[in-house]
């Protein structure tokens, strides 16, 4: 086995979860699951990376003040209702799904998690909130269920799961998320939940999280937005049998290669699924003159309206490309830049090379589109991923509340 193989699964893939997703009511559309849950047998050690907007939906706050300690056991998140700027009674709204949560577990409200996603201004409607809670069922086969409850505009579920090896023993790393629309680097409209039976001191298992999502989520765009609920959670319950990793450690690392690799792929396929669209654009960015430069460019160039457009129309348009970096704050020179699509070149040095506009095109044309730059000026990397923008995106969002 290599450090790092593919698990079957989701939320559920590690030992020790169960999950369950159930048509409560939120959601315009009859029998449309929108509500989850997801619990641990045994109590974790938790982390969490959270919205940077100045306004924070109540369920974010209340999880920002429970995931405080290092401790939580469950998740309980709604879809169709974001219970954002929902004033005193969003927050009373966000702490009764705590509560109910916490009674239907025998868990202290302190040790559930909530998160919420779907339209701001609204107040969630407990009663069936309540009522749908009574119907959920966890168990080790109910990941798939748990994935179908947390999407909103998406087009499929999206969860992910890897083993890893940790000395003679294996663990198991697995998530769900949920994100098509408001999405842009520092996250936006997603709600990602990972699960982990390795164990992990809280303060290793917060450093861990926030490396892995620089590296995936805070490296995707869509459309420019960021939102008021985005939330990251990890929890890890130990049910491997490791012993607990410590920093530094060859199991760590491999650890933070497996946690990478899920948080890159559900970052991935959110940006593939991105409202309308219809093709990923990677962006790959070499030379820069540090690893955070360089990714300030791969998302500068990835998240470009210009950019984006281009691409949906297999435009091999390379001076929105430099331009793009030009603006994007980091340090570059066109005199040293080159930049391809796919396989081709069509900059190199800051001198235009004559290039086959139908080939290039070409490159342009399929699902996965590759954009490269190098800069010439040091040794950074990055990348990052966004989609092309498509007149689908603007009739969804011309018409979200109607």
């Amino acid at each position: 086995m290599s450090v790092v193989d593919r698990l079957p699964g989701g939320v559920t893939a590690a030992a020790g979860f169960a999950a369950d997703g159930v048509a409560c009511g939120i959601k315009r559309a009859a029998g449309v699951r929108d509500l989850g849950l997801l619990v641990s047998e045994v109590e974790c050690t938790a982390a969490a990376v959270f919205t940077t907007n100045r306004i924070q939906a109540a369920p974010v706050r209340l999880s920002r003040r429970h995931v405080a300690c290092g401790r939580a056991q469950a998740l309980f998140v709604n879809s169709g209702n974001a219970n954002a700027c929902a004033g005193a009674g969003g927050e009373a709204d966000a702490l009764a799904m705590a509560e109910l949560a916490a009674q239907r577990l025998g868990l202290a409200t302190e040790r559930i998690l909530v998160a919420s996603t779907g339209m701001i201004g609204q107040r969630l409607p407990m009663e069936k909130i309540r009522r749908g809670l009574a119907e959920l069922q966890p168990s080790r086969a109910g990941g798939g269920a748990f994935a179908e409850a947390i999407v909103t505009t998406d087009s499929m579920p999206k969860e992910f799961a890897v083993r890893v090896a940790l000395g003679r023993r294996e663990a198991g790393i697995g998530g769900a998320a949920k994100g098509s629309g408001m999405i842009h680097p520092n996250m936006a409209t997603m709600l990602s939940f990972l699960t982990t039976d390795a164990a992990v001191p809280a303060p290793l298992l917060q450093d861990m999280l926030r490396t892995a999502v620089d590296r995936s989520f805070h490296a995707i765009t869509v459309d420019g937005d960021t939102s008021t609920n985005d939330s990251v959670f990890l929890l890890a319950n130990g049910r491997s049998g490791a012993p607990p990793l410590v920093a530094g450690s060859p199991e760590a690392l491999a650890f933070q290669e497996g946690l990478d690799e899920v948080c890159k792929h559900l970052a991935k396929a959110i940006a593939r699924d991105g409202e309308g669209s219809t093709k990923l654009i990677e962006v790959q960015v070499r030379g820069a003159l540090d690893d955070m430069q360089a990714r300030l460019v791969a998302r500068t160039v990835a998240g470009s309206s210009l950019v984006k457009a281009a691409v949906y129309g297999s435009d091999p348009n390379w001076g929105r490309i430099a331009c793009a970096a030009g603006y994007s704050g980091a340090e570059v020179d066109f005199e040293r830049m080159d930049v391809a699509v796919g396989a081709m070149a069509l900059v190199r040095g800051g001198e235009i090379l004559a290039f086959d506009r139908h080939a290039a095109a070409e490159a342009l044309r399929g699902p996965d589109v590759l954009i490269t730059l190098d800069l010439h000026l040091g040794a950074g990397t990055g990348m990052a991923w966004g989609c092309d923008l498509t007149e689908r995106y603007v009739e969804i969002n011309a018409e979200y509340t109607t």
